[in-house]
């Protein structure tokens, strides 16, 4: 393990004051927010990554089909630097984006608190699917209001894209709320909405085609409409909720018109347990949340080496572990596996490792140790 002088020279490496004025420079009058480039050394980071992506899926190339969960998270910070997020609260609020089926990180990109998680999105998402592995053959794409932007729905409306993948990309994006779209769901007829299956004890979910929503900005005349899926939400003893209203609204945009409202809506709603889960285990359980430094490329370099680390243990849990384990944490993993206590000897001009484990163990490391050497 390298000192913690060793760790911190190694990370400010990533750092570039260059690209923040640079960044600076780029902004518009009155504008504070702006997202730097990265240095050539956080780039070659993320090259091992999609590298790291690619080996791995050339490995399971029975998973044929690739979702692109796209989100950001807010990590708190009291450092000087860290800026207001738009919750109040002081910090930095990177974005990922995951290989659903996989569960592994595609992408990432780290921000300051105070960049708008519907700041270009499309640079995150461009990233991800140029991680793609070869072996992929059907994609889609999910992502909450943040990525309700013209630039990522044109490029994924667009099956002829500059980079690929080329062809058909099945979407399904939270929208944004305005009143115009607000009054067409309120005019939807009450026959027309239907029961969502996920209603709480507490709740009554009900979902309904929009019938009629104005173009997108970035929409041309030959393209297909956009589909908008409206969910309204009540309290079931007609309670109200905190703010005071008696009932919510919310919509999905897609381009996936065979699929029944309800379907659409569970279908977009699993986002919650893919890249909303690999937030958490980045931040509480690989140190992500827990940042180094006050410049913003070792922050970056951070955390992609989390994602880095999860990657690995869920490479580690595809490839060589018990099938048991696959949903196992970094937390479970070091306590089977990585963190077993063991003791050196010096006998007979020999060097033995006594493990304190089962015989059990030591075959599962073996056939570990069989699976996991690199392709040459």
């Amino acid at each position: 393990m390298p000192s913690p002088e060793a760790a911190w020279n190694f990370l400010h490496g990533f750092h570039e004051e260059q690209k923040i004025e640079e960044a600076q420079q780029r902004c518009l009058p009155g504008a504070m927010a702006y997202i730097p480039e990265e240095s050539a050394p956080l780039a070659g980071l993320g090259q091992v990554n999609r590298e790291l992506v690619q080996e791995l899926g050339a490995r399971c190339a029975d998973q044929q089909v690739a979702t692109v969960d796209q989100d950001a998270t807010i990590i708190e910070s009291r450092k000087r630097e860290a800026l207001a997020t738009y919750e109040g609260e002081r910090g930095y609020q990177p974005m990922l984006a995951v290989w659903a089926e996989m569960n592994v990180v595609l992408a990432d990109e780290f921000r300051d608190g105070n960049v708008p998680a519907q700041m270009a999105p499309l640079t995150v998402a461009r990233a991800a699917f140029a991680a793609r592995p070869k072996t992929v053959k059907t994609y889609y794409y999910r992502g909450d209001s943040a990525c309700h932007e013209s630039d990522l729905l044109t490029r994924l409306r667009n099956e002829k894209r500059e980079g690929g993948p080329q062809g058909f990309i099945g979407f399904a994006i939270s929208a944004r709320m305005n009143d115009v779209l607000r009054r067409a769901i309120v005019a939807i007829p009450e026959a027309a909405w239907k029961p969502d299956p996920k209603s709480s004890g507490e709740e009554i979910r009900e979902c309904a085609e929009v019938p009629f929503v104005p173009g997108e900005k970035s929409e041309h005349k030959a393209s297909q409409p956009l589909r908008y899926v409206a969910v309204r939400v009540r309290k079931r003893q007609g309670e109200l909720f905190a703010e005071g209203s008696a009932v919510r609204h919310f919509a999905v945009l897609s381009n996936l018109w065979e699929w029944k409202p309800e379907k659409l809506i569970a279908w977009h709603r699993e986002k919650a347990g893919t890249v909303e889960m690999v937030h958490d285990v980045l931040k509480n359980e690989l140190a992500a949340g827990v940042l180094p430094s006050k410049y913003l490329g070792a922050h970056a370099a951070w955390l992609r080496l989390a994602a880095l680390a999860h990657n690995v243990l869920v490479a580690l849990k595809r490839l060589a572990l018990p099938a048991e384990v696959l949903s196992a944490r970094p937390k479970r993993l070091r306590f089977l596996y990585l963190c077993t206590a063991g003791h050196v000897i010096r006998h007979a001009r020999k060097i033995l490792l006594r493990l304190s484990t089962a015989g059990e163990r030591l075959r599962v490391w073996i056939e570990i140790g069989q699976f996991l050497p690199l392709r040459a």
